[in-house]
């Protein structure tokens, strides 16, 4: 142990004394945290915390490719291995006092970083320092130990400066180190992967940005302390002792053995190209971090309250401050600021309705219906349009759940999504009519992704309680047996819908019940729906009905906007696609196949045309006699319809409505606060008060007194992001 002590404390002070290895250990990285901090404007809060973590790989990489690399040749080349050769000390003392130096030189760096982020910039400590210290210092071992193979291979100082520069400068700037690995090509994220520094970037935001622990790195970590091992082991084996010994060329290709684990990691994940919605998550967190003042807006809360002059301060992606005027001053609080003059902001809409498998057009393109794609594509759509959360009835549930979480994760941007589905339906009822004409050897898997039809009451149970472990936000059934020739269905028997509802209930999941009629609403009102969907399309729904669904604060989601859209699509016109917001999100394609389809005559049909138009009426005069009621009112556009878009029906919706003569004000707290009351979220979207999630709408005029200004859209922000709308559709 003596000898260890000795060369530990003669490394110390030879390592003090070298200025190259001071630089790249202290000065170096604390260049890179201050410019990283104002170049990406990184405020306050846990923006800093990306930087933190970047930078800490950049000290690593720099204490163990330069201070060990370098350092090993430097003393070789100087003959002071070979003082040590004549007495009775083995390599591994040596390399060993090397690590143990190099990461007690380093643990300043790691507390600097942290103490000067958190006074400086007001970042949360993290929670986990021991993943934290852990992380840090299998990081420098394992770097070190890859720097000491490099100076064991390397014959000179200028053979030492070409090897480190070719995997340093590399993992630089390809590995997240010092550009933001999302923002770089696929291909340049990709060669990232085969990168060790890779990995200590993610394992370190993950701790900063999610509370992580080591165990959530554990192959990253274990690749690490296998790098460490093998590169000790490799460099006593390779040690020389004097300059004047030559390494064969062919030992050079030891570095592969020590470099196996992440090319092998790399081959994996180039394979599954998880990492490239890791990056674009990690990034989330950086872009939804910011503090920004909206600063003299006109702000509709989302419970019908309106403040006409009022600042809106979001740190950390929560809404921190709602102020009446002014607000605080922004330079004080490091805050950027959007001028709101003579705009409005609202909660982010909420679309109750929607179906993002399909695209709402007509496109004989396969791949328009590839629901990996339109899914995705159809949430971005929402998100584009200021809807930043939106209720999934019926979309297929294994795709829907993949949708969900790329965007709970941050991996893809769109709009929030709850999933209400599969649609429990009858045998031959309305939903199984997407897949009669599906091949019989696919039906039954597709069927299982769209629609529950229980034979009995304790199918039923049990197809809810598989329901909620699969981890839906809520239950869909269909009661509606249609009306007109070609859209007659098989009705749902009302008892095993009672099941439903009751297990539903049960599990705590709400329920919502697509009618079509008012026997329909009458049913699903008395087994205690959550939400009544459509509502009466052929007749009045009774006064006593909507005093009942008032008293029991049952929803109605009328969602005229489809009513509409089928009365001009079986009439041939293209009102629908000749609006700026749908030309701004639909494809090009399936806009121009869409007209075409409409020019041609192909889907006109007079009498269906006139069924909807007075399907319309009748939802119109619904929709008015429930406000007038009392009755709970939500927004929800059944997107995914023949010319019904994600995104600009929603809009239309609230256009609709207030045609029908609601108020604006109650069109717009159907949108936002009771939207988010029937998802069960409240507590979270659908308003603007301080600790809310920070999803923003901001449009130039006044949509309470002129309902399109809504489509006037100045800036979406999801989850304090705000959103570069025009890159949503270009996501990798």
């Amino acid at each position: 142990m003596r000898s260890y002590y000795a060369l530990f404390k003669s490394n110390m002070q030879l390592t003090m004394r070298d200025r190259s290895v001071l630089f790249f250990n202290y000065l170096f990285p604390l260049i890179f945290f201050f410019a990283f901090a104002e170049m990406f404007h990184a405020g306050t809060g846990q923006g800093i915390a990306y930087f933190v973590g970047t930078v800490l790989t950049m000290g690593i990489l720099g204490n163990g490719l330069w201070g060990a690399g370098m350092r090993s040749v430097q003393d070789r080349e100087a003959n002071i291995l070979r003082r040590y050769k004549v007495t009775p000390i083995t390599p591994l003392p040596i390399l060993v006092a090397s690590m143990v130096s190099g990461w007690l030189l380093y643990l300043p760096v790691l507390v600097l970083l942290v103490g000067l982020a958190h006074f400086l910039y007001a970042m949360p400590m993290p929670r986990n320092w021991f993943s934290l210290f852990l992380m840090a210092s299998i990081g420098v071992c394992s770097f070190r130990a890859l720097g000491l193979i490099l100076g064991a291979l390397a014959n000179t100082m200028a053979e030492a400066n070409i090897l480190i520069q070719l995997l340093y400068m590399p993992m630089l700037f390809l590995s997240g180190t010092t550009i933001p690995a999302s923002i770089l090509p696929v291909w340049a994220q990709t060669v990232g992967e085969f990168m060790p520094a890779s990995y200590l970037v993610t394992g370190f935001q993950g701790i900063f940005f999610r509370n992580h622990t080591i165990l959530n790195s554990l192959p990253a970590v274990g690749a690490l302390l296998l790098t460490a091992v093998v590169g000790l082991f490799l460099a006593v084996k390779l040690f020389r002792w004097e300059k004047e010994e030559k390494i064969p060329p062919r030992n050079r290709l030891w570095v592969l053995a020590v470099l196996a684990p992440f090319l092998v990691m790399g081959c994996i994940r180039a394979y599954t190209r998880e990492h490239i919605g890791e990056n674009q998550a990690l990034y989330r967190d950086l872009a939804r971090s910011g503090t920004f003042l909206i600063r003299h807006a006109r702000v509709f809360v989302g419970d019908g309250t309106v403040k006409e002059d009022a600042s809106v301060l979001v740190h950390d992606g929560k809404i921190t401050g709602v102020f009446d005027g002014a607000g605080p001053d922004p330079e004080k609080i490091r805050a950027e600021v959007v001028e709101g003059s003579g705009k409005t902001l609202l909660p982010g809409l909420i679309d109750a309705h929607v179906h993002l498998s399909a695209p709402g057009g007509i496109s004989s393109n396969n791949e328009d219906y590839n629901v990996d794609k339109t899914m995705p594509r159809n949430a971005a759509a929402l998100l584009y349009s200021g809807v930043t959360g939106a209720r999934s009835t019926g979309d297929g549930l294994d795709a829907s759940r993949k949708v969900r979480a790329q965007i709970a994760s941050g991996s893809k941007l769109g709009a929030a999504l709850f999933i209400c589905g599969p649609m429990f339906t009858a045998e031959g009822g309305h939903g199984t009519e997407f897949t009669a004409h599906v091949p019989a050897a696919l039906r039954d898997n597709i069927q299982a992704q769209l629609v529950r039809i229980p034979k009995s009451v304790e199918e039923a149970r049990a197809q809810v309680r598989e329901l909620k472990a699969a981890g839906v936000d809520g239950i869909k059934i269909i009661l509606e047996a249609g009306f007109g020739e070609g859209m007659l269905y098989n009705r749902m028997d009302v008892a095993l819908a009672r099941a439903v509802a009751e297990e539903a209930r049960a599990q705590n999941l709400p329920v919502a019940t697509h009618t079509g009629d008012s026997r329909d609403v009458a049913d699903a009102v008395d087994f205690g729906t959550a939400s009544v969907e459509h509502g009466s399309w052929r007749d009045a729904i009774p006064d006593a009905v909507l005093r009942k669904m008032a008293r029991e604060g049952i929803y109605l989601d009328p969602t005229l906007a489809v009513g509409e859209a089928y009365s001009q699509f079986y009439a041939g016109k293209a009102d629908a696609v000749n609006n700026s917001l749908v030309e701004q999100v639909v494809p090009a394609g399936i806009l121009k196949s869409t007209r075409e389809f409409l020019a041609s005559g192909q889907g006109v049909d007079a009498a269906k045309s006139a069924i909807f138009a007075g399907a319309l009426d009748h939802a119109r005069a619904n929709l008015l006699r429930a406000w007038k009621a009392g009755v709970p009112l939500v927004t929800g556009s059944d997107s995914g319809n023949p010319l019904v878009f994600d995104g600009p029906s929603m809009h239309h919706e609230l256009q609709l409505w207030v045609q029908a003569g609601i108020p604006a004000a109650v069109a717009l707290q159907a949108a936002t606060g009771n939207a988010a009351k029937l998802l069960r979220a409240q507590n979270r979207i659908g308003a603007i008060r301080e600790g809310m999630d920070a999803d923003l709408l901001l449009v130039d005029g006044n949509p309470l007194q002129d309902i399109s200004a809504t489509e006037r859209i100045s800036l979406v922000v999801f989850k304090g992001e705000r959103v570069h709308r025009a890159d949503l559709f270009d996501q990798k």
